[in-house]
């Protein structure tokens, strides 16, 4: 399952700039921080990201095909801002959702949607 585009883009104009206000602070919220692989602009999204050790997990309640995973996908490194602290997350990689490797904050919201971002994080 993913939520609707007219969802997603409604979220875009009302509810991510809400959300921007806490994410950076409030976990599981944080924001990623990307830039565009053909704008070259620096871009920011608030999502909910679970983290266990080293690891980190976002589903993907979009889907695997939004420009922000496109991005970090392609730039192989990203950005992200939980809790105040900053870090950089490499190797992105989307997993299915009931893959093994999830970690285990992330498994009962990964449930609901088909797909799952992965990284290893680094404190900044």
């Amino acid at each position: 399952m993913k939520i609707p585009a007219v969802v997603a883009r409604i979220n875009k104009k009302v509810t991510n700039p809400i959300q921007r206000m806490w994410a950076p602070r409030l976990a599981p919220y944080a924001m990623v921080e990307h830039v565009g692989r053909k704008s070259g602009r620096k871009y920011s999204n608030p999502v909910l990201a679970w983290v266990q050790g080293d690891r980190l997990a976002i589903v993907l309640t979009y889907g695997r095909h939004t420009d922000w995973v496109r991005n970090v996908q392609a730039a192989g490194s990203f950005g992200l801002v939980r809790k105040s602290k900053h870090y950089t997350v490499t190797g992105p990689r989307v997993v299915p959702s009931d893959s093994p490797d999830i970690p285990r904050g992330a498994r009962i919201p990964g449930r609901f949607f088909d797909s799952v971002l992965l990284g290893t994080l680094h404190e900044d």
